[in-house]
């Protein structure tokens, strides 16, 4: 007795699904297809591993999500920042000197340098920060006049955190003369050039002296 095959078993799968051996089945079923995929999925993964490993942004940043990802400043704000420290550093801070001795100077010696006008200039007109080909400012062929106008010392009295102390007061005027030129790029282009163009800067170089002969230990400058 013979048991006859149900029909889903005698229908024939699609011929890029069987795989029997046979030269043309695998020349044209399974083995072509596999190989679109796995080139294709092979480039994904290289063009991934590439792009990752290349600029800002690496496998080693990419687990902390959006903070990983570096933001563009502009460089002027670095510029600025370190500006500040260097004025900070050299012309912001009032230096504590030794004792007035008996017979040595007592006139301030120390006139503001072209460094410290020029940053005071740039504060008071400044001409940075401009857009290329759009907007810009240029200070040629500068001159530097410098004035003491004020040379005087306070009477001895207490300083909280330094002791007895004198301030020693000295005020300089400077007189900046230069050529200011204006480039402007858009909408309408032009230069102006101010051939004439005077600044006049006032600054103070107050300092204090001790009184007495303070003991300010070994690590002192005076």
């Amino acid at each position: 007795m013979q048991t006859e095959k149900p029909a889903s078993l005698n229908t024939p799968l699609p011929k890029t699904l069987l795989f029997d051996g046979s030269s043309s089945l695998t020349r044209e079923g399974f083995i072509p297809m596999f190989c679109k995929r796995f080139r294709k999925v092979t480039g994904l993964l290289l063009l991934a591993t590439v792009g990752a490993q290349t600029g800002c942004v690496n496998l080693s940043n990419i687990a902390l999500g959006p903070v990983g990802i570096p933001i563009p400043i502009s460089p002027i704000l670095q510029d600025n920042e370190e500006i500040q420290f260097h004025v900070h550093e050299r012309y912001a801070r009032v230096p504590i000197m030794g004792p007035l001795t008996a017979g040595g100077p007592v006139a301030a010696i120390d006139p503001p340098s072209d460094d410290e006008v020029i940053h005071a200039l740039e504060k008071a007109r400044p001409v940075r920060g401009g857009i290329p080909l759009l907007y810009e400012k240029q200070r040629n062929r500068v001159r530097i006049v410098k004035e003491k106008i004020a040379d005087y010392i306070d009477d001895p009295r207490f300083i909280p955190l330094i002791g007895f102390a004198q301030l020693h007061h000295a005020h300089y005027k400077c007189t900046v003369y230069f050529e200011e030129r204006t480039i402007n790029g858009w909408p309408v282009p032009y230069t102006l050039d101010d051939k004439e163009s005077v600044e006049v800067l006032y600054i103070d170089h107050n300092h204090f002296h001790m009184v007495g002969d303070p003991d300010t230990g070994s690590s002192s400058p005076y």
